[in-house]
Order: structure tokens, then sequence, then C-alpha cells
């Protein structure tokens, strides 16, 4: 199996059974639950249902996931890279309104990584109950929700590499099980004429709210997107032909036994009943083995979400662990045990997975929709055909509008709660992203190079206690030449800092995934030295460690001297010291923003709280940093002034 830096790029056999493993989980188990949804929410089961259900169960896998997602969307790769923060800095031209939408489908997506697992485990589950009625579901889900959660610190590279055959064979049982029952009932094959799906629409009543369970089918398309990175487009391609064709043999399948058990339809698990009694424990361990792969690719998009989130600077720094080998596998223990928990609560609070149908699907239409827009912008700057464009866009739109007003029914019965774990996520993310904005309006530069001449002359100047031998700073300045002030005014004015060397490091977050490079300038030689960072927005920004290779580089190229200056250590060549100093910015109380920014600002400074600050996100050793606080300087122009009085 050939990998890039990206992940699996060439079609190998092996390449094939990883990615079924990696990419369909989620819309691989929809089998478990979308028919069942359809029957439960129908006014009457007949055979006009049948067909429109399962006409528009085709026409949505066919349009919504293959023509939008499997052909056009996967085209929108950054350097191999999918998913919703990767085509965010592909057509990111910095607009707050990209940036909100960005936030929107990203959050709505991460609501959707609590209900995926909470219904497609107790959905495996519950086929039990067909051969035992008192089996306890929500005990055995919560036990293997602990399981699986508990384990995430641990890695999944050991799990993970038996994710691929189990899926292969999930697949070929949900194909085996829709054939058995199309050998008697091939008619109802009909159903992939768009006659029927337009027929149901038109004429079965509130068909149009039933398309909220239809849509369920397609739900782990934007996984699916999200997984370019791993799997590489050939293989997501050639492997999504083998489980369409197994997931419509299952959905038809299911229809062929519902057009002949019509007065049994409501009363009954429509996949576990056309399944042979005598395999029924063996189709549950494998269902329930399908579901678990499921929720570890959706517990692992949820850290790869946050991790390129926190990189382009959309959700606040919190510690990331990497627990394996793996490259690309992160571990984040605050969203895993928030994940936890919030599963846990589905699971307990709606008990039954028909009850979580309703929960399920409407926040996922919501970055579906965000997609289509983000693509938009995308294909203009592809330079696609106008037309074409609004033909394609116009046509992606209505569907998922169509999708999102019938969700929209399910809101009461559960589908706030989705909307709510969105509006969570979404304010951390705008509070994040804007407030940080706001904070850097009132940033300030000066011309390094301007004040060269007065850091050579302190880093000379006997008189003051010298600090360190390297003074490290962290830099936000892009321009080569520029430097905050508020950094000259920890060195000049905060405390004088007299150094031999001083140090400007610079991170330039990159829009390509794999960056991985610097640039040092000698502005100063021996004196002022900056170095660039070029990270791209999946490499792990531990600073630290770069920065020690940057040294060893250096010293190998005679560049600089890495033994200490002072005579004593010298002479038995003892490492040089160096400081970090970290700078927290702060807002003072007497400025006043108006309405919406104060609130961003306010937000912004709780999540902070909950958040790391640059020592711990950057892996810098806090034994060797000091911390200051500086104040933001606003420049504005006062209406009063205090007068003096003689006495």
């Amino acid at each position: 199996m050939e990998k890039s830096h990206s992940g699996i790029k060439k079609i190998t056999l092996a390449g094939l059974v990883v990615t079924l493993g990696i990419v369909y989980g989620d819309i691989g188990t929809s089998p478990l639950y979308v028919m069942n949804a359809i029957m439960k929410g129908a006014i009457e089961v007949n055979e006009l249902l049948i067909y429109g259900a399962l006409s528009c169960i085709f026409w949505t896998l066919t349009l919504q996931t293959t023509f939008k997602y499997v052909i056009i969307t996967l085209q929108a790769d950054n350097h191999g890279e999918g998913g919703i923060f990767a085509l965010f800095a592909l057509v990111r031209r910095k607009t707050n309104l990209i940036a909100i939408i960005t936030m929107l489908g990203g959050s709505a997506l991460l609501a959707d990584g609590v209900i995926t697992p909470a219904i497609t485990v107790t959905s495996a589950i519950e086929g039990l109950n067909i051969l035992y009625d008192k089996v306890p579901v929500v005990p055995i889900v919560l036990s293997i929700f602990l399981l699986l959660f508990f384990f995430q610190q641990f890695g999944s590279g050991f799990i993970g590499k038996v994710f691929g055959p189990v899926m292969f064979l999930w697949f070929v049982l949900l194909a085996v099980l829709g054939i058995s029952q199309l050998t008697n009932g091939i008619g109802v094959m009909a159903a992939m004429n768009p006659y029927y799906a337009i027929k149901f629409l038109a004429v079965y009543p509130q068909a149009i709210i039933l398309l909220g369970a239809v849509f369920l089918a397609t739900t782990g398309a934007e996984a699916l997107y999200s997984d370019l990175g791993h799997c590489g487009i050939k293989n997501i391609r050639l492997t999504w032909i083998f489980v369409k064709i197994s997931l419509l043999l299952n959905y038809f399948g299911q229809g062929a036994w519902l057009l002949e058990h019509l007065s049994e339809a409501k009363n009954v698990n429509v996949f576990y009943t056309i399944m042979p009694s005598w395999f029924l424990i063996p189709g549950v361990i494998i269902a329930t083995s399908a579901a678990v792969i499921a929720s570890q690719a959706l517990i692992s998009g949820s850290y790869t979400l946050i991790s390129e989130a926190i990189t382009l600077n959309v959700w606040p720094k919190i510690r990331v662990l990497y627990p394996s080998s793996v490259k690309g596998q992160v571990y984040i223990p605050f969203v895993n045990w928030l994940l936890w928990i919030s599963c846990s609560f589905v699971v307990i609070y709606f008990g039954e997975s028909s009850n979580m149908e309703a929960a399920y699907g409407l926040s996922i239409t919501i970055t579906m929709i965000m997609t289509t827009l983000l693509l938009s912008v995308y294909l203009s700057k592809r330079k696609m055909n106008l037309l074409l464009r609004i033909i394609l866009v116009t046509l992606f739109l209505t569907i998922e509008g169509t999708f999102l007003y019938a969700n929209l029914h399910k809101f009461m019965d559960g589908g706030w709660l989705t909307i709510l774990l969105a509006s969570f996520f979404f304010i951390v993310m705008y509070s994040w992203y804007f407030g940080r904005k706001i904070k850097n309006k009132f940033i300030t530069f000066t011309n390094l190079k301007k004040e060269t001449e007065v850091i050579y002359e302190l880093s000379m100047d006997y008189n003051v206690p010298k600090i360190a031998t390297n003074l490290v700073y962290i830099t936000k300045a892009n321009k080569l030449d520029q430097i905050e002030s508020k950094i000259m005014f920890s060195i000049f004015n905060k405390h004088p800092k007299r150094a031999n060397t001083y140090w400007f490091l610079h991170i330039d977050s990159l829009d390509t995934p794999d960056t991985f490079e610097y640039t040092v300038h000698h502005i100063v030689p021996g004196v002022v030295i900056k170095v660039e960072f070029h990270l791209g927005f999946k490499i792990e920004r531990r600073i630290n460690v770069y920065f020690k290779q940057v040294l060893e580089d250096l010293e190998k190229s005679h560049e600089i001297s890495m033994v200490s200056h002072y005579k004593s250590l010298k002479r038995h060549s003892i490492p040089a010291d160096f400081l970090f100093v970290n700078l927290d910015r702060v807002m003072i109380n007497d400025y006043k923003l108006p309405g919406l920014k104060r609130f961003t600002m306010g937000m912004h400074n709780l999540i902070r709280r909950m958040g790391i600050n640059d020592v711990k996100a950057f892996g810098l050793d806090s034994s060797n940093v000091i911390e200051e606080k500086i104040p933001i300087v606003i420049a504005r122009e006062e209406k009063k002034r205090i007068s003096r009085i003689q006495v």
C-alpha cells in the first residue's frame, strides 16, 4: 500500500479495503434505520409510499452523494485534503461572510458527530429485541460508548486495521440480504424511475415531510468529502460503486419485503426482519461492529475538524495529543469527553433509535448547504462557465433547501438538540475568530530595521543586567521589516531586557495542508535574527521542537554558536541559555466597544479561559518562559481634559 503525505493515493487492493473502513461508516449504516423512519412517519403504508420512498432514496444517493460529492466536490481538494475547512482554505478571500458560512457548516458537522454514534449503535443493538423482548438496549449502548471513548486516548491504530475487512463484510451482508428479497420481488426495481418520486411528492399526503427520513440515506456524504485526505479521490470513487450498489440492493430488498407485508410495516424493524432467524445473532454482531466503526469515524473526524479549525484560527487553542504513530491521527481530550457526555445524553434522553431519527439530519442539512455555497465560490475561482455554475448551484440548493424544509418539521421532536449543539459550537468559533480580528485591529507595528540600532546598543549596555543570552519572542508581523510595537515595548519599556541575541519567530499559517519549511533572516548578524516557520494547516504547532531543529541547522552551517557566551561556561562547552517571552494583549477597561463587538470580545475572553495559552499550544518549556501582559493601546481623542486647581 503506497502512501503520500496526505494518505493513500494509488489504487491497491489494500487501499480500497482501508477506504471502506474509513469513509463509509456513516452512510454505510443508514439501512439500519432509514426505511424504519419512513414507515414510522407515514400516514398510510401503501405501494405509492414504498415505490415513492425508494425512488427518492435512489435519486438522493445519485444526485446528492454521487453527483455533488463523489463527482464534483471531491475535485475541490486542497493538496489532497478535503472537508469544509479545507474548502475554506481554498476559497478564503478573508471576507466575513465566507468565514461565517464555514463556521455554520463546521458547527453543524460537529453536532452531527453527536447524533450519528447514538443512532447507529442503538439501531444495531435493537436487533436483539426480535429474539429477546427485554434486552437492556440503553445500558448496553452506554457500555459500548464508555469503552469506545475511553480507548480513544490510546489511538485507534490497532483497531483501525480491522475496519476495512469488517466494513467489506458489512456491505456484502447488505447486498446478500437485499438480493434474497429481490429474487421474488424484482418488480420493485422499477422505483428507479423518477416518475415514482415525482408522483409520490405530488400525490402522497405530507410526502414532503417524509423527505426528512429519506435524507438520512445521504447524511454521510459530507464525511465522505472530509476523508478525502486519508484515502484519495480514486479510491473513494472506485469503492463508492461497490458501496452504492450494496446500499441500493438492501434498500430495494427491504422495499420488496414491505410490498408483501404492508400491514406489518409499521410494527417491525425491516432490516432485521429480512434477515434469517438463524443468522440474527451474527447479524447483530456484524451490524454493531459496523456501527462502532461509523462512530469511530465520526469521533476521529471531529478531532480532525477541531485541529484544523485551531490552525485556521477558527477555534481556541486547546490540548491536542498524538496518541499513535499514524500520520495525522490526533486525540483531543476536551472534544472526546464532550462527545461522550453528549452521545450518552442522547441515548438516555431518547431511549430508542426511532426517537433519535427526529433529531438526526437537520444539522447536517445545514452543513451541506454551506458546502454548496463555498463550492460555488470555488467553482467561480476555477473559472467554470457561469451558466453551468448557476445550474449546478441552483440544483443542489433546491435539493438541500427541500430537505431542510422537511427536516425543520423535526425541530420540536428532537431537532432542537442538534441545533442547540451547533449553536454552541458556532458561538465559540464566531467569538474566537472575530474576537481575534477585533484585537488585531489595534495591533500597531514599527519598522524593525529602525529599531535595530537601539536593540544593538542595548545588547552592548553593561549597565543593564543581562536577562538571557538568547531572548525569544513570537511575532505576528508578516512583513520582514516589521515588528509589533508591543514587543519593542517589552524590550525597552516594560523592563529593559538585555541579551546577546534577540530571536523573533513568526508562524506563517498556510492554506496548504502539509507545508513544513522555515527561512532565516540575519537582520543584524549575531544580534537580531528572524525565523519564519511556513506551516500547513494540518501541521502541529510544536514550535519549541522546530526551533531546536533550526538552531541545530544553523550551528551546523556555522551561522551561530550554541555554546554559552559566559567565559566560565564556554570553557566547558556548556550550551547557551534561552528565554522565551510570551506577551498577552489585554483590552483596558476604560474603552467601550460598540454592542456586537463588545459581546464578541466578552465571549472571546470567556473562551480564552477554556483554552490553553501560547506557551502550552506551541509546546514551549514553561521553565524557560516569562509571561507579560501588554495593554492594547487604542488611540482616541478625549472630549474632556481634567483641570488643575492651584492650591
